[in-house]
C-alpha cells in the first residue's frame, strides 16, 4: 500500500520512548492510548484500536480498523483486535509491574469506554495519564516544525490572495470561503482539531464588526455570530463594510500539523479608539517576546499581559468582554489547536526549548469589533522562532 508522509520509525519510538520514562518515574505499569490524535502521535497510524505501552519494551496495538491500513502505517506491532473479552488478558500480558496500574487518557475518554475497560481488567489500579501524554506532546521534533512552518507559508499565501479579492459587500463566508480555497488546494487537511471537550474549530475566527464581538461557546476572545445557532461561531452572512476592524484568525492543517495566527484588516481607516487597542495589542506581544526563553514561567507573561491592558485602560476589553472574558494569554499548539503549555494563571510551566505557543493579545467591543494580533512561536535555546510570517500591523485596503 502506497502511504503519504510517513514518519520515521525513530521518531515514533523516540516518542514512546519519552512516554516510557514517565510511567516508570510515576512507577506505572504502562498506558492504554485510545484516542486518535494519541495514537497517530505514538505510532504513526490514526486507525481505530487501543495501544498498549508498558513501561518498558515494545509497545503493541491492537486494531479494531482498518487492521491492513495500521499494519502498513504503524511503528509498532499491530494485531487485529478480535474480541473486546479477550482483550483483557491479551493487556495483561504486555504490562510489567504487578499488582497492575495502568494509565488512561482520562481528559477525552468517555465514560462507557472507561467502564469497558474496568470490566475486562478488574484488578487493575487506574491512573490518570492525561498530562503525561499531553507534556510529551508538548516539545516538539524538528519534523514537527517543520511541518508547522509549511503550514505557516500556505497561511500566509491564502491570506494574502484573500486580501487581493476583499471588497465592501463581500460577506465573511465568502472571505473565509476564498481563505479555504486556496489552502486546500495546497494541502490544508481541512480540519482544526481541537481536545477540550465539545470544542470545535472551522479553520478559524473571521469576523468583520460587531459580529466578530457576539460572544459564544467557544473558548477564545473571540466569537463570531456564526451561520446559525447550529454553528454559532466565526463567519456569518454579514457583508463587510468600509472603516470597521475586519479580524482575520485563521489556521491551517498539513500533515496533522497546526498554525495558529490571527489579522486585523481594515478598508479604509480604523476609528481611533480601535487603533489604539491594536497598538496596545501589538505593544503587550513585543513586550511578550521580550520574555520568551527557556526558564520563563508561563503565568508570569500573562500576568504581565494584564498589568499592561491595565495600565493602558483597556482591562475591560481584553480577551474578550465583560462575562465572556477568557483567563489566558497563549496556548500550545501542534496536532491540536489546544495542547500544552497554556499562559494563563496557574499553569507554572516554564518554557522549554521545543514548545510552540500561539500568543494572541485581543480586544474585544460589543457592537464594534474586535482587534488583535496572533503568532505562533517556537521556543529555542537562544529564546524564540517567530513562526508565523504575514505582515503584521493594521492592514489598510
Amino acid at each position: 500500500m502506497l502511504t503519504n508522509n510517513q514518519l520515521s520509525q525513530d521518531e515514533l519510538l523516540g516518542r514512546i520512548g519519552r512516554l516510557q520514562k514517565r510511567l516508570q518515574q510515576e512507577g506505572v505499569s504502562g498506558c492504554i492510548v485510545t484516542q486518535n490524535v494519541d495514537l497517530y502521535y505514538f505510532t504513526g497510524t490514526m486507525q481505530t484500536g487501543y495501544l498498549v505501552i508498558p513501561s518498558e519494551g515494545m509497545p503493541r496495538m491492537f486494531v479494531r480498523r482498518s487492521f491492513i491500513r495500521a499494519r502498513e502505517e504503524a511503528a509498532v506491532p499491530v494485531e487485529p483486535m478480535g474480541s473486546f473479552r479477550d482483550l483483557g488478558k491479551r493487556i495483561a500480558e504486555l504490562l510489567p509491574l504487578k499488582p497492575l496500574s495502568v494509565a488512561l487518557e482520562f481528559d477525552v475518554m468517555p465514560v462507557q469506554l472507561y467502564n469497558r475497560l474496568q470490566g475486562i481488567l478488574p484488578h487493575v489500579e487506574w491512573k490518570d495519564g492525561s498530562s503525561w501524554i499531553r507534556e510529551t506532546r508538548m516539545i516538539k521534533s524538528a519534523y514537527e516544525l517543520s511541518r508547522i512552518r509549511e503550514a505557516a507559508r500556505i497561511t500566509d499565501e491564502a491570506f494574502e490572495a484573500a486580501l487581493a479579492q476583499l471588497h465592501p459587500g463581500m460577506t465573511e463566508l465568502e472571505l473565509i470561503a476564498r481563505i479555504e480555497y486556496d489552502m486546500r488546494r495546497q494541502g490544508h487537511a481541512g480540519v482544526m482539531r481541537m481536545r477540550g471537550y465539545n470544542q470545535e474549530v472551522i479553520t478559524g475566527m473571521v469576523g468583520a464588526g460587531e459580529a466578530a464581538a457576539v460572544p459564544t461557546y467557544f473558548d477564545g476572545p473571540a466569537g463570531g455570530l456564526g451561520l446559525s445557532p447550529a454553528a454559532p461561531q466565526s463567519v456569518s452572512r454579514r457583508q463587510i463594510r468600509e472603516h470597521e476592524p475586519i479580524l482575520i484568525d485563521i489556521g491551517c492543517c498539513i500533515d496533522g500539523y497546526v498554525i495558529d495566527q490571527t489579522r486585523t484588516v481594515v478598508i479604509g481607516t480604523l476609528p481611533d479608539d480601535l487603533q489604539r487597542a491594536y497598538e496596545t495589542a501589538e505593544a503587550i506581544l513585543r513586550r511578550t517576546e521580550e520574555q520568551l526563553r527557556p526558564g520563563t514561567v508561563c503565568e508570569q507573561l500573562y500576568m504581565s499581559s494584564l498589568q499592561q491592558a491595565h495600565a493602558s485602560g483597556l482591562s475591560d476589553h481584553y480577551m474578550g468582554f465583560g462575562a465572556d472574558q477568557v483567563k489566558f494569554l497563549g496556548h500550545g499548539i501542534g496536532l491540536e489547536v489546544d495542547e500544552l503549555p497554556v499562559l494563563a494563571k496557574g499553569f507554572s510551566y516554564p518554557l522549554q526549548t521545543g514548545m510552540v505557543i500561539a500568543i494572541e493579545p485581543k480586544f474585544t467591543f460589543p457592537g464594534l469589533g474586535v482587534v488583535g494580533i496572533e503568532n505562533s512561536y517556537a521556543i529555542t535555546d537562544e529564546g524564540f522562532e517567530k513562526l508565523t510570517i504575514s505582515r503584521e500591523g493594521v492592514i489598510r485596503l
